[in-house]
C-alpha cells in the first residue's frame, strides 16, 4: 500500500497535544499509531465517557470516531490550501466497553479531490469490537474553512 499520508512521518504527540484544549482534549483522545494507510488513537472508559447505566456512551464513541477521522482526512492534504470538513458520520454501536481503554482505527475508503471516506473501527483492549463508523468529509479551499 502507497503511503497516504501528505507528510513523511506523523507526530502523534503532536496530534494529541493540538486537541488538548477542545473536545478530544476533555475525552482523553490520544493518538497512539499510525501506518502507511490507517491511523490509530485511544480513548479512556470513564466518569468522562461513560452514560449512567455504566458503559461507554454512545456519542462518545461518535466523539472518538469524528475525530480520528478528521484528523485522518487532514494529514492526507496540503493543510495550506485545503481543510477538511465532516460532512456525515454514522455509527453502529455492537458490544459495551465497561472500563479500560477504546481503540479506534481510522482507514480511507476513498480520498477524493472533493470528498473523502473513512471507515473506523472502535474496539475494546481484547480486540471485540464495541463500534464501527462511517466517516464522510469534504475537501474545501482553506478559505472556505
Amino acid at each position: 500500500m502507497t503511503k497516504i499520508w501528505f507528510d513523511d512521518t506523523l507526530d502523534l504527540e503532536g496530534l494529541t497535544q493540538g486537541s488538548s484544549d477542545c473536545m478530544p482534549g476533555y475525552v482523553g483522545i490520544e493518538f497512539t499509531a499510525y501506518g502507511d494507510d490507517w491511523l490509530q488513537a485511544r480513548m479512556p472508559v470513564n466518569e468522562r465517557t461513560k452514560q449512567p447505566y455504566g458503559r461507554l456512551h454512545g456519542g462518545a464513541s461518535v466523539v472518538l470516531a469524528e475525530t480520528i477521522g478528521s484528523t485522518g482526512a487532514a494529514l492526507t492534504v496540503d493543510r495550506s490550501k485545503f481543510a477538511t470538513v465532516g460532512m456525515e458520520i454514522n455509527a453502529n454501536h455492537i458490544r459495551p466497553a465497561k472500563d479500560g481503554y477504546v481503540i479506534a482505527t481510522a482507514r480511507p475508503e476513498s480520498i477524493g479531490r472533493t470528498t473523502q471516506i473513512w471507515s473506523i473501527r472502535i474496539e475494546d483492549e481484547a480486540g471485540k469490537l464495541v463500534c464501527i463508523s462511517r466517516l464522510t468529509m469534504a475537501v474545501i479551499p482553506t478559505d472556505r474553512a
